[in-house]
């Protein structure tokens, strides 16, 4: 939409450049939508390693080791996959934005115009997306291209170092639970109470990660916990197996 004075006017300037908190806002979701899977994934593969070696041995101590050495390892495989997969991730983002800067060095024309066909795109009228254009260019020439054509915010990268500390945490908060479940109670009632905290977490986690990105809670939330409950049957079937053949 044009003013009287031929130029753009604020909405329709805004309705096409999106406000600057909403990529942070995106960002903080994807963050803790991420949190929420560690978690999951923590609960998961040490309550399915615990309960396998409660089948094969009453032992808290041996118990105990083996939580703590699957605590840690599956800590340092989250973290280190994440920040492997992020790193490669700003790699192609950099790369992306440094060919980007170069082709506005070398082709500022052809650039507004891509950026204005872009707009048009969008539904803007030809008049109005080239004004969009210009003024955005002029403003930041390699955030409104990086934006409009890449999808890319220049100033919030995300850190492979912050991926991956986010992903060590919340696997071992997560792990914290099935591994206290299983060393506390007495024998006969380490597997049951750690099934029940278990599901009851995975419940909780499969809700919040529903909520987060829109679905179905009730649907959620019951694969997770049937996935877990899988998981638990399956490792305490094969360590009851592996506790009679030793």
């Amino acid at each position: 939409m044009e003013t009287m004075t031929g130029e753009p006017s604020r909405t329709a300037v805004a309705g096409t450049h999106p406000e600057p908190h909403g990529g942070a806002i995106a960002a903080k979701l994807n963050w803790l939508r991420a949190g929420v899977l560690g978690a999951n994934d923590g609960i998961v593969s040490t309550a399915g390693l615990v309960v396998g070696v409660a089948a094969a041995s009453a032992s808290r101590d041996t118990l105990l080791t083996a939580g703590v050495a699957g605590l840690i390892a599956g800590a340092a495989s989250m973290a280190m996959g994440e920040y492997v997969s992020v790193s490669t991730q700003r790699d192609a983002e950099r790369a992306l934005l440094a060919k980007e800067r170069q082709e506005l060095a070398d082709e500022p024309e052809d650039e507004l115009r891509e950026l204005a066909a872009l707009y048009r795109a969008k539904g803007l009228s030809g008049a109005t997306a080239h004004a969009v254009a210009v003024e955005l260019t002029a403003h930041d020439a390699l955030s409104a291209h990086a934006e409009a054509e890449l999808g890319i915010d220049p100033d919030q990268l995300v850190s492979p170092w912050h991926a991956a500390a986010s992903s060590a945490v919340s696997f071992i908060m997560g792990a914290l639970l099935p591994l206290i479940a299983i060393v506390l109670p007495p024998p006969e009632l380490r597997v049951p109470v750690t099934v029940v905290a278990v599901l009851a977490a995975l419940a909780l986690t499969g809700a919040v990660s529903a909520a987060l990105g829109g679905a179905d809670r009730m649907r959620a939330t019951a694969r997770v916990m049937c996935g877990g409950a899988a998981a638990m049957a399956v490792a305490y079937a094969v360590g009851e197996v592996v506790g009679a053949v030793a």
